[in-house]
Protein backbone atom coordinates (compact mmCIF):
# COMPACT_ATOMS: atom_id res chain seq x y z
CA UNK A 1 0.00 0.00 0.00
CA UNK A 2 1.03 3.63 -0.44
CA UNK A 3 2.70 5.51 2.39
CA UNK A 4 1.40 8.90 3.45
CA UNK A 5 4.79 10.58 2.96
CA UNK A 6 6.00 8.53 -0.01
CA UNK A 7 8.02 10.80 -2.32
CA UNK A 8 9.04 13.16 0.50
CA UNK A 9 12.82 13.39 0.92
CA UNK A 10 14.36 14.37 4.25
CA UNK A 11 17.93 15.50 4.83
CA UNK A 12 18.54 14.57 8.46
CA UNK A 13 21.40 16.24 10.37
CA UNK A 14 20.02 15.28 13.79
CA UNK A 15 21.64 13.36 16.61
CA UNK A 16 20.82 12.03 20.09
CA UNK A 17 17.06 11.71 20.82
CA UNK A 18 14.71 14.55 19.88
CA UNK A 19 15.68 15.11 16.25
CA UNK A 20 16.16 11.42 15.36
CA UNK A 21 12.78 10.54 16.89
CA UNK A 22 11.13 13.20 14.70
CA UNK A 23 12.78 12.01 11.50
CA UNK A 24 12.04 8.38 12.41
CA UNK A 25 8.34 9.27 12.55
CA UNK A 26 8.63 10.73 9.05
CA UNK A 27 10.42 7.58 7.89
CA UNK A 28 7.73 5.37 9.43
CA UNK A 29 5.22 7.18 7.22
CA UNK A 30 7.21 6.57 4.05
CA UNK A 31 9.59 9.51 3.74
CA UNK A 32 13.06 8.81 2.35
CA UNK A 33 15.25 9.91 5.27
CA UNK A 34 18.96 10.35 4.52
CA UNK A 35 20.79 10.52 7.85
CA UNK A 36 23.98 12.57 7.57
CA UNK A 37 26.56 11.26 10.05
CA UNK A 38 30.14 12.04 11.01
CA UNK A 39 32.54 9.75 9.20
CA UNK A 40 33.80 7.13 11.64
CA UNK A 41 31.92 8.23 14.78
CA UNK A 42 28.37 8.66 13.54
CA UNK A 43 25.49 9.80 15.75
CA UNK A 44 26.58 10.39 19.37
CA UNK A 45 23.73 8.15 20.51
CA UNK A 46 25.52 5.13 19.06
CA UNK A 47 27.78 5.27 22.14
CA UNK A 48 24.95 5.73 24.68
CA UNK A 49 23.11 2.98 26.54
CA UNK A 50 21.24 2.12 29.75
CA UNK A 51 21.99 -0.71 32.21
CA UNK A 52 25.33 -1.15 30.39
CA UNK A 53 23.37 -3.25 27.89
CA UNK A 54 24.18 -3.51 24.16
CA UNK A 55 21.84 -5.36 21.80
CA UNK A 56 23.73 -8.17 20.11
CA UNK A 57 26.69 -7.18 22.26
CA UNK A 58 27.56 -4.14 20.12
CA UNK A 59 24.54 -2.00 19.25
CA UNK A 60 23.13 0.82 21.39
CA UNK A 61 19.45 0.30 22.25
CA UNK A 62 19.14 4.08 22.49
CA UNK A 63 20.36 4.58 18.93
CA UNK A 64 18.29 1.69 17.56
CA UNK A 65 15.18 3.07 19.26
CA UNK A 66 15.09 6.26 17.19
CA UNK A 67 16.73 5.53 13.83
CA UNK A 68 14.78 2.92 11.90
CA UNK A 69 13.53 3.62 8.36
CA UNK A 70 16.55 5.75 7.45
CA UNK A 71 19.64 5.54 5.24
CA UNK A 72 23.04 6.61 6.55
CA UNK A 73 25.50 8.72 4.58
CA UNK A 74 28.73 9.23 6.53
CA UNK A 75 30.84 12.22 5.47
CA UNK A 76 33.63 14.46 6.60
CA UNK A 77 31.47 17.59 6.56
CA UNK A 78 34.46 19.92 6.62
CA UNK A 79 35.61 18.87 3.13
CA UNK A 80 34.54 20.70 -0.02
CA UNK A 81 33.57 17.39 -1.62
CA UNK A 82 31.15 16.65 1.22
CA UNK A 83 29.59 20.12 0.88
CA UNK A 84 29.08 19.47 -2.83
CA UNK A 85 27.29 16.20 -2.07
CA UNK A 86 25.07 17.86 0.55
CA UNK A 87 24.14 20.63 -1.84
CA UNK A 88 23.25 18.05 -4.50
CA UNK A 89 20.95 16.31 -2.04
CA UNK A 90 19.39 19.66 -1.11
CA UNK A 91 18.40 20.29 -4.73
CA UNK A 92 15.70 17.64 -4.59
CA UNK A 93 14.94 17.26 -0.88
CA UNK A 94 11.78 18.57 0.74
CA UNK A 95 12.82 18.84 4.38
CA UNK A 96 15.99 19.53 6.33
CA UNK A 97 16.07 18.87 10.09
CA UNK A 98 18.95 19.73 12.42
CA UNK A 99 19.36 19.98 16.19
CA UNK A 100 22.81 21.44 16.69
CA UNK A 101 23.48 24.46 18.88
CA UNK A 102 22.68 27.82 17.24
CA UNK A 103 25.17 28.83 14.55
CA UNK A 104 26.79 25.43 13.95
CA UNK A 105 25.01 24.69 10.67
CA UNK A 106 25.61 28.20 9.36
CA UNK A 107 29.35 27.87 10.01
CA UNK A 108 29.37 24.65 7.99
CA UNK A 109 27.55 26.36 5.12
CA UNK A 110 24.36 24.36 5.74
CA UNK A 111 22.04 27.03 7.18
CA UNK A 112 18.56 27.82 5.90
CA UNK A 113 19.73 30.67 3.68
CA UNK A 114 22.38 28.41 2.10
CA UNK A 115 19.81 25.75 1.22
CA UNK A 116 17.13 28.26 0.23
CA UNK A 117 19.40 29.54 -2.56
CA UNK A 118 19.65 25.99 -3.90
CA UNK A 119 16.01 25.04 -3.36
CA UNK A 120 13.47 27.80 -2.52
CA UNK A 121 10.81 25.18 -1.74
CA UNK A 122 12.83 23.63 1.04
CA UNK A 123 11.36 23.37 4.55
CA UNK A 124 14.12 23.77 7.11
CA UNK A 125 13.62 22.91 10.80
CA UNK A 126 16.12 23.91 13.48
CA UNK A 127 15.60 22.53 16.97
CA UNK A 128 17.51 23.74 20.02
CA UNK A 129 17.23 23.64 23.79
CA UNK A 130 16.31 27.29 24.30
CA UNK A 131 15.87 28.94 20.92
CA UNK A 132 18.22 30.55 18.40
CA UNK A 133 19.04 33.61 20.51
CA UNK A 134 18.57 35.08 23.97
CA UNK A 135 20.40 34.72 27.30
CA UNK A 136 20.30 30.89 27.29
CA UNK A 137 20.99 30.33 23.59
CA UNK A 138 24.54 29.13 24.14
CA UNK A 139 23.69 26.84 27.05
CA UNK A 140 23.58 23.09 26.42
CA UNK A 141 19.96 22.01 26.18
CA UNK A 142 19.22 18.52 27.52
CA UNK A 143 16.03 16.83 28.67
CA UNK A 144 16.64 16.80 32.43
CA UNK A 145 17.64 20.46 32.41
CA UNK A 146 14.51 21.39 30.45
CA UNK A 147 12.28 19.41 32.84
CA UNK A 148 13.88 21.32 35.70
CA UNK A 149 13.74 24.77 34.13
CA UNK A 150 10.14 24.43 32.92
CA UNK A 151 8.72 23.67 36.35
CA UNK A 152 7.80 20.07 35.57
CA UNK A 153 10.00 18.52 38.26
CA UNK A 154 8.23 20.54 40.97
CA UNK A 155 4.94 18.84 40.08
CA UNK A 156 6.23 15.28 40.49
CA UNK A 157 6.95 13.29 43.65
CA UNK A 158 5.86 13.54 47.27
CA UNK A 159 5.82 16.57 49.56
CA UNK A 160 9.10 15.90 51.34
CA UNK A 161 10.95 14.62 48.27
CA UNK A 162 13.09 16.91 46.12
CA UNK A 163 11.74 18.01 42.73
CA UNK A 164 11.47 14.77 40.76
CA UNK A 165 12.01 14.24 37.00
CA UNK A 166 9.95 11.79 34.98
CA UNK A 167 11.44 8.38 34.20
CA UNK A 168 11.70 9.05 30.46
CA UNK A 169 13.04 11.80 28.19
CA UNK A 170 9.70 13.57 28.02
CA UNK A 171 11.03 16.96 26.85
CA UNK A 172 12.94 15.41 23.93
CA UNK A 173 10.02 13.24 22.89
CA UNK A 174 7.41 15.99 23.05
CA UNK A 175 9.86 18.19 21.17
CA UNK A 176 10.00 15.55 18.44
CA UNK A 177 6.23 15.59 18.07
CA UNK A 178 6.29 19.38 17.78
CA UNK A 179 8.88 19.09 15.00
CA UNK A 180 6.65 16.68 13.10
CA UNK A 181 3.53 18.79 13.59
CA UNK A 182 5.41 21.83 12.30
CA UNK A 183 6.82 19.99 9.30
CA UNK A 184 3.53 18.41 8.24
CA UNK A 185 1.69 21.73 8.42
CA UNK A 186 4.51 23.35 6.42
CA UNK A 187 4.23 20.68 3.75
CA UNK A 188 0.51 21.43 3.46
CA UNK A 189 1.23 25.18 3.21
CA UNK A 190 3.82 24.54 0.50
CA UNK A 191 1.35 22.34 -1.39
CA UNK A 192 -1.01 25.33 -1.57
CA UNK A 193 1.51 28.12 -2.17
CA UNK A 194 4.74 26.53 -3.45
CA UNK A 195 6.65 28.30 -0.68
CA UNK A 196 9.11 26.69 1.70
CA UNK A 197 9.98 28.16 5.09
CA UNK A 198 12.15 27.90 8.19
CA UNK A 199 10.85 26.43 11.46
CA UNK A 200 12.43 27.00 14.86
CA UNK A 201 11.59 24.57 17.65
CA UNK A 202 12.99 24.68 21.18
CA UNK A 203 12.60 22.19 24.01
CA UNK A 204 11.77 24.79 26.64
CA UNK A 205 8.67 26.09 24.88
CA UNK A 206 7.61 22.56 23.94
CA UNK A 207 7.61 21.44 27.57
CA UNK A 208 5.93 24.64 28.75
CA UNK A 209 3.20 24.03 26.17
CA UNK A 210 2.63 20.51 27.47
CA UNK A 211 1.90 21.92 30.92
CA UNK A 212 -0.96 24.08 29.65
CA UNK A 213 -3.52 23.26 32.33
CA UNK A 214 -0.98 23.63 35.14
CA UNK A 215 0.08 27.05 33.87
CA UNK A 216 -3.56 28.04 33.35
CA UNK A 217 -3.90 27.69 37.12
CA UNK A 218 -0.63 29.22 38.30
CA UNK A 219 -0.48 32.12 35.84
CA UNK A 220 -4.00 33.23 36.63
CA UNK A 221 -4.22 32.48 40.35
CA UNK A 222 -0.68 33.31 41.35
CA UNK A 223 -0.68 30.13 43.43
CA UNK A 224 1.73 27.21 43.23
CA UNK A 225 0.78 23.55 43.37
CA UNK A 226 1.69 21.77 46.61
CA UNK A 227 2.69 18.14 46.33
CA UNK A 228 0.96 15.90 48.88
CA UNK A 229 2.89 13.56 51.13
CA UNK A 230 0.77 10.61 49.98
CA UNK A 231 1.93 10.76 46.39
CA UNK A 232 -1.41 11.77 44.88
CA UNK A 233 -0.57 11.46 41.20
CA UNK A 234 -1.04 15.13 40.34
CA UNK A 235 -0.38 17.98 42.77
CA UNK A 236 -3.59 19.72 41.80
CA UNK A 237 -5.81 16.69 42.28
CA UNK A 238 -7.93 15.60 45.20
CA UNK A 239 -8.04 12.09 46.63
CA UNK A 240 -8.37 9.29 45.61
CA UNK A 241 -6.26 10.02 42.49
CA UNK A 242 -3.13 7.88 42.93
CA UNK A 243 -1.37 4.53 43.12
CA UNK A 244 -2.04 2.28 46.10
CA UNK A 245 -0.32 -0.75 47.58
CA UNK A 246 -2.17 -4.06 47.44
CA UNK A 247 -1.36 -7.42 48.98
CA UNK A 248 0.81 -8.37 45.98
CA UNK A 249 1.63 -5.16 44.12
CA UNK A 250 -0.01 -1.87 43.26
CA UNK A 251 -3.26 -0.60 41.78
CA UNK A 252 -4.07 2.73 40.14
CA UNK A 253 -7.27 4.38 41.36
CA UNK A 254 -8.15 7.46 39.35
CA UNK A 255 -11.09 9.86 39.68
CA UNK A 256 -13.96 7.94 41.31
CA UNK A 257 -17.01 8.79 43.44
CA UNK A 258 -16.20 8.35 47.11
CA UNK A 259 -19.54 6.62 47.93
CA UNK A 260 -18.82 3.94 45.31
CA UNK A 261 -15.26 3.52 46.55
CA UNK A 262 -16.49 3.28 50.14
CA UNK A 263 -18.89 0.54 49.12
CA UNK A 264 -16.29 -1.48 47.22
CA UNK A 265 -13.73 -1.15 50.02
CA UNK A 266 -16.44 -1.86 52.63
CA UNK A 267 -15.43 1.28 54.53
CA UNK A 268 -18.50 3.39 55.29
CA UNK A 269 -16.32 5.89 57.12
CA UNK A 270 -14.95 7.09 53.78
CA UNK A 271 -18.32 8.66 53.02
CA UNK A 272 -17.62 11.42 55.55
CA UNK A 273 -15.00 12.83 53.16
CA UNK A 274 -17.45 13.13 50.23
CA UNK A 275 -17.01 16.85 49.66
CA UNK A 276 -14.73 18.45 47.02
CA UNK A 277 -12.99 20.78 49.49
CA UNK A 278 -12.48 18.01 52.03
CA UNK A 279 -11.12 15.64 49.43
CA UNK A 280 -8.46 18.21 48.56
CA UNK A 281 -7.67 19.56 52.03
CA UNK A 282 -7.48 16.07 53.56
CA UNK A 283 -6.20 14.21 50.54
CA UNK A 284 -3.28 12.66 52.42
CA UNK A 285 -5.59 11.43 55.15
CA UNK A 286 -8.00 9.98 52.59
CA UNK A 287 -5.18 8.35 50.61
CA UNK A 288 -3.72 6.49 53.58
CA UNK A 289 -7.17 5.45 54.77
CA UNK A 290 -7.92 3.93 51.35
CA UNK A 291 -4.56 2.16 51.38
CA UNK A 292 -5.39 0.54 54.72
CA UNK A 293 -8.09 -1.33 52.78
CA UNK A 294 -6.29 -2.00 49.49
CA UNK A 295 -3.33 -3.76 51.15
CA UNK A 296 -5.67 -6.46 52.48
CA UNK A 297 -6.39 -7.99 49.06
CA UNK A 298 -4.57 -8.68 45.79
CA UNK A 299 -4.50 -6.39 42.79
CA UNK A 300 -6.62 -8.87 40.80
CA UNK A 301 -9.24 -8.93 43.55
CA UNK A 302 -9.63 -5.17 43.62
CA UNK A 303 -9.49 -4.85 39.84
CA UNK A 304 -12.37 -7.28 39.39
CA UNK A 305 -14.51 -5.64 42.08
CA UNK A 306 -13.88 -2.12 40.83
CA UNK A 307 -14.33 -2.85 37.14
CA UNK A 308 -17.70 -4.45 37.98
CA UNK A 309 -18.71 -0.96 39.10
CA UNK A 310 -17.17 0.68 36.00
CA UNK A 311 -14.66 2.53 38.17
CA UNK A 312 -11.58 4.25 36.75
CA UNK A 313 -8.93 1.75 37.79
CA UNK A 314 -6.03 -0.24 36.34
CA UNK A 315 -3.14 -2.50 37.23
CA UNK A 316 0.35 -1.03 37.61
CA UNK A 317 2.75 -2.89 35.32
CA UNK A 318 6.47 -2.82 34.71
CA UNK A 319 7.88 -2.77 31.17
CA UNK A 320 8.13 -6.55 30.83
CA UNK A 321 4.57 -6.97 32.06
CA UNK A 322 3.36 -4.24 29.71
CA UNK A 323 4.83 -6.11 26.75
CA UNK A 324 2.60 -9.10 27.58
CA UNK A 325 -0.50 -7.04 28.28
CA UNK A 326 -3.59 -8.47 26.53
CA UNK A 327 -4.63 -5.12 25.05
CA UNK A 328 -1.11 -4.31 23.88
CA UNK A 329 -0.98 -7.71 22.17
CA UNK A 330 -4.38 -7.12 20.55
CA UNK A 331 -3.20 -3.76 19.21
CA UNK A 332 0.09 -5.15 17.92
CA UNK A 333 1.82 -2.53 20.04
CA UNK A 334 5.15 -4.36 19.98
CA UNK A 335 7.02 -5.79 17.03
CA UNK A 336 10.51 -6.80 15.91
CA UNK A 337 12.92 -6.45 12.99
CA UNK A 338 16.21 -7.98 11.94
CA UNK A 339 19.49 -6.06 12.29
CA UNK A 340 22.80 -7.11 10.67
CA UNK A 341 24.75 -7.12 13.95
CA UNK A 342 22.16 -6.91 16.73
CA UNK A 343 20.06 -9.78 15.37
CA UNK A 344 16.34 -9.77 16.18
CA UNK A 345 15.43 -6.48 17.85
CA UNK A 346 12.19 -6.10 19.80
CA UNK A 347 10.67 -2.62 19.72
CA UNK A 348 7.51 -0.56 20.03
CA UNK A 349 5.42 -0.50 16.86
CA UNK A 350 4.23 2.52 14.84
CA UNK A 351 1.39 3.93 16.99
CA UNK A 352 -0.90 5.55 14.39
CA UNK A 353 -3.12 3.34 12.23
CA UNK A 354 -4.07 4.53 8.72
CA UNK A 355 -6.71 2.83 6.61
CA UNK A 356 -5.01 3.70 3.31
CA UNK A 357 -1.38 4.57 4.11
CA UNK A 358 -0.12 2.39 6.98
CA UNK A 359 3.31 3.01 8.43
CA UNK A 360 5.70 0.15 9.11
CA UNK A 361 9.36 -0.71 9.65
CA UNK A 362 11.05 -1.38 6.32
CA UNK A 363 14.64 -0.44 7.22
CA UNK A 364 16.65 -1.34 10.31
CA UNK A 365 18.53 1.56 11.96
CA UNK A 366 21.51 1.95 9.64
CA UNK A 367 25.13 1.19 10.33
CA UNK A 368 27.43 4.22 9.97
CA UNK A 369 27.64 5.04 6.27
CA UNK A 370 25.78 1.86 5.32
CA UNK A 371 24.16 3.61 2.37
CA UNK A 372 27.08 5.74 1.18
CA UNK A 373 27.41 4.06 -2.20
CA UNK A 374 23.66 3.71 -2.76
CA UNK A 375 22.97 7.41 -2.12
CA UNK A 376 25.97 8.63 -4.11
CA UNK A 377 25.02 6.50 -7.11
CA UNK A 378 21.55 8.07 -6.97
CA UNK A 379 23.27 11.45 -7.27
CA UNK A 380 25.08 10.24 -10.38
CA UNK A 381 28.52 9.38 -9.02
CA UNK A 382 30.30 6.49 -10.70
CA UNK A 383 31.96 3.59 -8.93
CA UNK A 384 35.41 5.00 -9.65
CA UNK A 385 34.46 8.43 -8.28
CA UNK A 386 33.13 6.80 -5.11
CA UNK A 387 36.38 4.88 -4.69
CA UNK A 388 38.33 8.14 -5.01
CA UNK A 389 36.20 9.71 -2.24
CA UNK A 390 36.91 6.72 -0.04
CA UNK A 391 40.60 7.08 -0.72
CA UNK A 392 40.82 10.76 0.19
CA UNK A 393 38.61 10.37 3.29
CA UNK A 394 35.45 12.20 2.20
CA UNK A 395 33.35 9.11 3.03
Amino acid sequence: MDKALAGIKVLDFTHLLQGPFATQMLGDLGADVVKIERKGLGDSYRAWTFLNYWIGGTESPCYLAFNRNKRSLALDLKTSEAKKIIYQLAETCDIVVENFRPGVMEKLGFGYEDFKKINPRIIYCSSTGYGQDGPYAKRPGQDLMIQSLSGLTTLTGTKDAPPTPLGTGIADQLGAYNIVYGLLSSLYYREKTGKGQKLEINLLQCLLTHQLQEYAVTLNSGKLFERPQSGIAHPGQSAPFGIYKTADGYICISVNPIPVLAEVLEDDGLRSYDDPKTLYDKRDEVFFRIQESTVKQTTAYWLERMLERDMWVSEVKNHLEAENDLQAAHLGAFTSYEHPTAGTVRTVNVPVKFSETPGDIVRHPPMIGEHNEEILRELGYSGSEIEVMKGIGVI
